[in-house]
């Protein structure tokens, strides 16, 4: 595969209801890279929480957008896998910042985007429906002028920032009739939740994974069309750093893993 094009039609492909795809969050070159190397491995997904922290600012916007395009490109540029990209909100305050901005990331090589609804602070309040369905079509705008089918994973905050399951279906029917192709809906922690967004949801739903959640196995059962695991990828990397630097401090064993090689 040589083009950014090729890229983002494989990356759609891989949205199949019943054979998720299940993308391991990455931050930066070195995770792109060991996770590219894992068989089985298809896609990448950033985190814009995990790239956030990485550079040593909040999530929800702390990177500016050149800084944003600027680390998607360090990971896009240390794979031939396609990477969909966290863009969060955009990094603009309308839909025609949104399609500018989102041009720019495609020319970086970005196969696909996660955009959200939410106005500020993570998760809550969201933008009004029909502003929220507008900058998902500008992003459908920005693909389509550049040529590539990119792949517009739609993110619905509704649930997780408090709000009700009417609000939820109908923003996420709205970005689908906007031009989105996946619906990343937030909030859905049991397998009678996930049903009934496949129910009413017209088009593919994308989730995240947790380990108090509904299984890998079920949710491929039920019919999700796609996993990621956001920044808990980061935590999970932290979580074994730090137990190591413990044991290591504690004169104890060494880790088998300071043996791995990269």
């Amino acid at each position: 595969m040589t083009t950014t094009a090729e890229k983002a039609e494989l990356l759609l492909s891989l949205h199949v209801p019943g054979t998720p795809l299940i993308v391991s969050n990455v931050w930066d070159a070195v995770t792109a890279r060991i996770v590219s190397d894992v068989p089985g491995v298809k896609a990448l997904a950033s985190a814009s929480h995990s790239v956030s922290f990485a550079h040593g600012v909040e999530d929800g916007e702390g990177l500016s957008v050149d800084q944003a395009i600027a680390a998607a490109k360090v990971i896009i540029d240390a794979t031939d896998l396609p990477v969909s990209v966290d863009f969060e909100k955009g990094y603009a305050k309308d839909a025609a910042g949104v399609e500018a901005n989102v041009t720019r990331l495609i020319e970086a090589g970005a196969a696909g985007i996660n955009i959200e609804d939410s106005v500020g602070a993570p998760k809550a309040p969201t933008f009004p429906i029909e502003e929220a369905a507008a900058r998902v079509a500008a992003a459908r705008a920005a693909a389509d002028k550049t040529g590539v089918p990119l792949v517009i994973n739609a993110r619905v905050d509704t649930l997780a920032g408090g709000g009700e399951w009417d609000d939820a279906v109908a923003r996420a029917n709205a970005y689908l009739d906007a031009g989105a192709d996946v619906i990343f809906f937030l909030g859905l922690g049991t397998e009678e939740l996930v049903t009934k967004a496949l129910s009413e949801v017209h088009g593919k739903i994308s989730v995240i994974g947790k380990p108090d959640g509904v299984p890998l196995a079920k949710l491929a059962e039920l019919g999700v069309s796609r996993v990621s695991f956001g920044p808990q990828t980061l935590g999970l990397t932290l979580a074994h750093l730090s137990a190591a630097a413990a044991q290591l401090t504690a004169l104890g064993e060494y880790p088998k893993e300071l043996g791995f090689d990269f």
